[in-house]
Protein backbone atom coordinates (compact mmCIF):
# COMPACT_ATOMS: atom_id res chain seq x y z
CA UNK A 1 0.00 0.00 0.00
CA UNK A 2 2.80 2.23 0.98
CA UNK A 3 4.44 1.71 -2.09
CA UNK A 4 1.07 2.48 -4.44
CA UNK A 5 1.46 5.93 -2.42
CA UNK A 6 5.30 6.37 -2.67
CA UNK A 7 4.36 6.13 -6.55
CA UNK A 8 1.93 7.61 -7.06
CA UNK A 9 3.48 11.34 -5.30
CA UNK A 10 6.21 10.69 -7.72
CA UNK A 11 4.34 10.76 -11.00
CA UNK A 12 2.52 13.50 -9.56
CA UNK A 13 5.79 15.62 -8.77
CA UNK A 14 7.15 14.56 -12.53
CA UNK A 15 3.61 15.96 -13.63
CA UNK A 16 3.95 19.03 -11.70
CA UNK A 17 7.87 19.37 -13.01
CA UNK A 18 6.93 19.17 -16.62
CA UNK A 19 3.98 21.65 -15.84
CA UNK A 20 6.41 23.98 -14.58
CA UNK A 21 8.83 23.90 -17.30
CA UNK A 22 6.37 24.02 -20.21
CA UNK A 23 5.07 27.33 -18.53
CA UNK A 24 8.23 28.73 -18.25
CA UNK A 25 8.83 27.87 -21.85
CA UNK A 26 5.79 29.81 -22.21
CA UNK A 27 6.61 32.50 -20.39
CA UNK A 28 9.95 32.81 -21.69
CA UNK A 29 8.53 32.64 -25.32
CA UNK A 30 5.81 35.34 -24.26
CA UNK A 31 8.58 37.78 -23.62
CA UNK A 32 10.48 37.36 -26.80
CA UNK A 33 7.17 37.66 -28.73
CA UNK A 34 6.65 41.05 -27.21
CA UNK A 35 9.99 42.01 -28.07
CA UNK A 36 9.19 41.24 -31.88
CA UNK A 37 11.76 38.07 -31.33
CA UNK A 38 9.29 35.86 -33.15
CA UNK A 39 11.99 33.43 -33.95
CA UNK A 40 13.50 32.54 -31.06
CA UNK A 41 9.88 32.65 -29.63
CA UNK A 42 8.63 29.93 -31.92
CA UNK A 43 11.21 27.67 -30.64
CA UNK A 44 10.39 28.51 -26.84
CA UNK A 45 6.85 27.54 -27.62
CA UNK A 46 8.27 24.40 -29.26
CA UNK A 47 9.88 23.60 -26.02
CA UNK A 48 6.77 24.02 -24.06
CA UNK A 49 5.33 21.29 -26.59
CA UNK A 50 7.89 19.17 -25.64
CA UNK A 51 6.90 18.84 -22.18
CA UNK A 52 2.90 18.82 -22.90
CA UNK A 53 1.73 17.74 -26.53
CA UNK A 54 -1.50 18.66 -25.48
CA UNK A 55 -0.82 22.12 -24.33
CA UNK A 56 -3.38 24.20 -25.78
CA UNK A 57 -1.49 27.66 -25.00
CA UNK A 58 1.58 26.38 -26.36
CA UNK A 59 -0.02 25.44 -29.63
CA UNK A 60 -1.72 28.77 -29.62
CA UNK A 61 1.02 31.02 -29.05
CA UNK A 62 3.31 29.34 -31.31
CA UNK A 63 0.69 29.94 -34.61
CA UNK A 64 1.09 33.37 -33.56
CA UNK A 65 4.41 33.29 -33.81
CA UNK A 66 4.02 31.47 -37.09
CA UNK A 67 1.87 34.28 -38.22
CA UNK A 68 4.14 37.00 -37.48
CA UNK A 69 7.04 35.25 -39.50
CA UNK A 70 4.28 35.35 -42.55
CA UNK A 71 4.08 31.34 -42.74
CA UNK A 72 0.63 31.76 -42.86
CA UNK A 73 -0.21 28.27 -44.46
CA UNK A 74 1.44 25.97 -40.93
CA UNK A 75 -0.47 28.98 -38.67
CA UNK A 76 -3.61 28.52 -40.31
CA UNK A 77 -3.22 24.93 -39.84
CA UNK A 78 -2.68 24.81 -36.05
CA UNK A 79 -5.07 27.59 -35.78
CA UNK A 80 -7.96 25.27 -37.33
CA UNK A 81 -6.33 22.63 -35.15
CA UNK A 82 -6.99 24.13 -32.17
CA UNK A 83 -10.43 25.60 -33.19
CA UNK A 84 -11.31 22.58 -34.20
CA UNK A 85 -10.95 20.52 -30.59
CA UNK A 86 -14.04 19.65 -28.41
CA UNK A 87 -11.95 20.50 -25.46
CA UNK A 88 -11.19 24.27 -26.01
CA UNK A 89 -13.89 26.90 -24.62
CA UNK A 90 -15.59 29.40 -26.81
CA UNK A 91 -13.66 32.36 -25.93
CA UNK A 92 -10.01 30.68 -27.14
CA UNK A 93 -12.36 28.85 -29.60
CA UNK A 94 -13.69 32.41 -31.23
CA UNK A 95 -9.83 33.63 -30.92
CA UNK A 96 -8.69 30.55 -32.98
CA UNK A 97 -11.12 31.45 -35.17
CA UNK A 98 -10.14 34.89 -35.74
CA UNK A 99 -6.84 34.36 -36.14
CA UNK A 100 -7.46 31.75 -38.47
CA UNK A 101 -9.34 34.51 -40.76
CA UNK A 102 -6.84 36.53 -40.43
CA UNK A 103 -4.42 33.59 -41.91
CA UNK A 104 -6.53 33.03 -44.66
CA UNK A 105 -6.93 36.30 -45.70
CA UNK A 106 -3.08 37.14 -45.40
CA UNK A 107 -3.26 34.64 -48.60
CA UNK A 108 -5.88 36.20 -50.20
CA UNK A 109 -8.26 33.32 -49.15
CA UNK A 110 -11.11 35.42 -48.85
CA UNK A 111 -13.97 32.74 -49.03
CA UNK A 112 -12.60 30.59 -46.39
CA UNK A 113 -11.19 34.00 -44.61
CA UNK A 114 -15.05 35.04 -44.66
CA UNK A 115 -16.12 31.34 -43.12
CA UNK A 116 -13.02 31.44 -40.55
CA UNK A 117 -14.59 34.97 -39.54
CA UNK A 118 -18.55 34.25 -39.40
CA UNK A 119 -17.30 30.57 -37.16
CA UNK A 120 -15.41 33.25 -34.94
CA UNK A 121 -18.56 35.58 -34.16
CA UNK A 122 -21.03 32.63 -33.89
CA UNK A 123 -18.70 32.10 -30.19
CA UNK A 124 -18.38 35.11 -29.68
CA UNK A 125 -21.35 37.74 -31.38
CA UNK A 126 -19.67 40.72 -29.44
CA UNK A 127 -16.21 41.04 -30.82
CA UNK A 128 -16.55 43.90 -32.99
CA UNK A 129 -12.96 43.41 -34.32
CA UNK A 130 -14.03 39.86 -35.92
CA UNK A 131 -17.32 42.07 -37.76
CA UNK A 132 -14.47 44.42 -38.76
CA UNK A 133 -12.18 41.90 -40.39
CA UNK A 134 -15.29 40.07 -41.43
CA UNK A 135 -16.67 43.12 -43.45
CA UNK A 136 -13.24 43.85 -45.08
CA UNK A 137 -12.84 40.06 -46.34
CA UNK A 138 -16.21 40.86 -47.92
CA UNK A 139 -14.99 43.82 -49.90
CA UNK A 140 -11.79 42.16 -50.46
CA UNK A 141 -14.07 39.22 -52.25
CA UNK A 142 -15.79 41.49 -53.76
CA UNK A 143 -12.97 43.52 -55.55
CA UNK A 144 -11.52 40.20 -56.40
CA UNK A 145 -14.60 39.07 -58.41
CA UNK A 146 -14.94 41.77 -60.20
CA UNK A 147 -11.30 41.99 -61.56
CA UNK A 148 -11.79 38.65 -62.66
CA UNK A 149 -14.95 39.68 -64.34
CA UNK A 150 -12.72 42.25 -66.14
CA UNK A 151 -10.08 39.91 -67.25
CA UNK A 152 -12.64 37.36 -68.37
CA UNK A 153 -14.26 40.33 -69.97
CA UNK A 154 -10.60 41.48 -72.00
CA UNK A 155 -9.77 38.30 -72.61
CA UNK A 156 -13.28 37.63 -74.31
CA UNK A 157 -12.64 40.59 -76.45
CA UNK A 158 -9.51 39.84 -77.40
CA UNK A 159 -9.97 36.75 -78.36
CA UNK A 160 -13.17 38.33 -80.60
CA UNK A 161 -10.90 40.66 -82.11
CA UNK A 162 -8.33 37.94 -83.02
CA UNK A 163 -11.18 35.90 -84.67
CA UNK A 164 -12.15 39.29 -86.64
CA UNK A 165 -8.39 39.73 -87.61
CA UNK A 166 -7.80 36.21 -88.95
CA UNK A 167 -11.42 36.78 -90.96
CA UNK A 168 -9.90 39.31 -92.51
CA UNK A 169 -6.54 38.16 -92.99
CA UNK A 170 -8.44 34.90 -94.55
CA UNK A 171 -10.97 37.45 -97.12
CA UNK A 172 -7.66 39.52 -98.15
CA UNK A 173 -6.16 36.26 -98.99
CA UNK A 174 -8.81 35.32 -101.51
CA UNK A 175 -8.92 38.56 -102.82
CA UNK A 176 -4.99 38.13 -103.56
CA UNK A 177 -5.87 34.80 -105.03
CA UNK A 178 -8.79 36.49 -107.21
CA UNK A 179 -6.56 39.19 -108.50
CA UNK A 180 -3.72 37.06 -109.63
CA UNK A 181 -5.70 34.31 -111.06
CA UNK A 182 -7.39 37.71 -113.00
CA UNK A 183 -3.85 39.12 -114.41
CA UNK A 184 -3.08 35.36 -115.30
CA UNK A 185 -6.05 35.09 -117.37
CA UNK A 186 -5.09 38.38 -118.81
CA UNK A 187 -1.93 37.70 -119.78
CA UNK A 188 -2.84 34.49 -121.53
CA UNK A 189 -5.80 36.11 -123.47
CA UNK A 190 -2.64 38.61 -124.90
CA UNK A 191 -0.42 35.86 -125.79
CA UNK A 192 -3.86 33.90 -127.40
CA UNK A 193 -4.13 37.74 -129.27
CA UNK A 194 -0.61 37.76 -130.52
CA UNK A 195 -1.08 34.53 -131.87
CA UNK A 196 -4.16 35.08 -133.48
CA UNK A 197 -2.92 38.05 -135.43
CA UNK A 198 0.12 36.07 -136.55
CA UNK A 199 2.36 37.51 -134.18
CA UNK A 200 5.35 35.22 -132.58
CA UNK A 201 5.92 35.63 -129.04
CA UNK A 202 9.14 37.17 -128.73
CA UNK A 203 12.05 34.98 -128.29
CA UNK A 204 15.15 35.48 -125.92
CA UNK A 205 18.06 34.37 -128.92
CA UNK A 206 19.81 32.69 -126.38
CA UNK A 207 17.21 30.42 -125.95
CA UNK A 208 17.03 29.44 -129.52
CA UNK A 209 17.38 25.62 -130.79
CA UNK A 210 20.38 24.57 -133.19
CA UNK A 211 17.81 23.63 -135.66
CA UNK A 212 16.00 27.30 -135.47
CA UNK A 213 19.78 29.01 -135.47
CA UNK A 214 20.68 26.64 -138.74
CA UNK A 215 17.25 27.52 -140.31
CA UNK A 216 17.81 31.22 -140.13
CA UNK A 217 21.36 31.28 -141.36
CA UNK A 218 20.48 29.31 -144.42
CA UNK A 219 17.58 31.86 -145.04
CA UNK A 220 20.12 34.70 -144.78
CA UNK A 221 22.64 32.95 -147.14
CA UNK A 222 19.72 32.34 -149.55
CA UNK A 223 18.79 35.90 -149.30
CA UNK A 224 22.05 37.33 -149.70
CA UNK A 225 22.67 34.86 -152.67
CA UNK A 226 19.29 36.04 -154.70
CA UNK A 227 20.60 39.73 -154.03
CA UNK A 228 23.72 39.10 -155.50
CA UNK A 229 22.53 37.41 -158.81
CA UNK A 230 20.63 39.76 -159.35
CA UNK A 231 22.95 42.16 -159.32
CA UNK A 232 25.07 40.33 -161.49
CA UNK A 233 22.58 39.73 -164.10
CA UNK A 234 21.84 43.46 -164.39
CA UNK A 235 25.52 44.44 -164.64
CA UNK A 236 25.54 41.83 -167.22
CA UNK A 237 23.02 43.04 -169.21
CA UNK A 238 24.28 46.26 -169.43
CA UNK A 239 27.70 45.53 -170.55
CA UNK A 240 29.03 46.51 -173.96
CA UNK A 241 30.24 43.82 -176.43
CA UNK A 242 32.35 44.58 -178.85
CA UNK A 243 31.35 42.37 -182.24
CA UNK A 244 33.93 41.57 -184.94
CA UNK A 245 32.71 42.35 -188.04
CA UNK A 246 34.58 41.34 -191.45
CA UNK A 247 34.14 44.96 -193.75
Amino acid sequence: MKQALVLTILICCYLASRAQQEKKYIANGNKLYSAQKYKEAQLQYLESLKKNKASTAGSFNLADAMYKQKNFKGAAELFNKIASADKTGKALNAAAYHNLGNSLLSESKYEESIEAYKKSLLQNPTDEQTRYNLAYAREKLKQQQNKDKQNKDKNKDKQDQNKKDQKQQDKNKDQDKKDQKKNDDGKNDQKDDKHKNGQQPRQDPGQLSKEDAERMLNELNNQEKNTQDKLNAKKFKGARTRVSKDW
